[in-house]
């Protein structure tokens, strides 16, 4: 009985990217940068809410002020508002209910 080895070479290299491909890297920078100010500016926007509104998605008016002066300006202070509004759900969920 004869065992024959056969090996298959694979061209594997790396593909060079498309002009699209590089155009879109390129470009993810400004599109980051860009959805940042306007996330900046809907949280801007929900100090024109009542405490009433705020405690219904889960903030607080100490949220948005802290949302801010945790973020630089380049930075999204949604992240910090979602994360707020999220620990403060967990915390109820904890929490005997008072009727």
């Amino acid at each position: 009985m004869h065992t024959t080895d056969r090996t298959l070479e694979l061209d594997c290299s790396k593909l060079t990217p498309t002009l699209f491909q590089r155009l879109v890297a390129g470009l993810a920078p400004l599109v980051s940068l860009f959805r940042g100010f306007r996330n900046r500016m809907e949280v801007n926007g929900l100090h024109d809410l009542n405490d009433s509104q705020l405690r219904d998605i889960g903030l607080t008016r100490a949220d948005l002020t802290s949302a801010f002066l945790a973020s630089t300006f380049f930075e999204d202070p949604s992240e910090h508002l979602t994360r707020s509004a999220r620990n403060r759900w967990r915390l109820q969920l904890f929490r005997p209910h008072e009727d």
